[in-house]
């Protein structure tokens, strides 16, 4: 596995990404071991760059996924590290 680029924090998800993964049959783990060491999913160039300089200058990240079923899952980790979440779009 590639190392990881930052600290998740406390993982957190809301009600709606937890049902999402689990009618999808999604591992939690496999997301955030793409999302920890650099793969964004499905971002275009600027946020992926937004997401680089973060990592490297701290600042929110993002990235999106989606899931088998269609649905569209996004995790942010806090600018301060603090936290990582799992959540739909619209829960936004």
């Amino acid at each position: 596995m590639a190392k990881a680029l930052f600290s998740l924090g406390q993982i957190r998800s809301t009600p709606g990404a937890v049902v999402a993964m689990q009618e999808a049959g999604q591992d939690g783990l496999a997301l955030l071991a793409r999302h920890v060491t650099g793969d964004w999913g499905e971002l275009d160039r600027y946020d992926q760059r937004a997401n680089n300089d973060a990592v490297k200058s701290g600042g929110r990240i993002l990235s999106a996924y989606t899931l088998p079923t269609g649905v569209r899952v996004w995790l942010i980790t806090e600018w301060d590290r603090s936290a990582t979440t799992f959540l739909l779009p619209e829960e936004y």
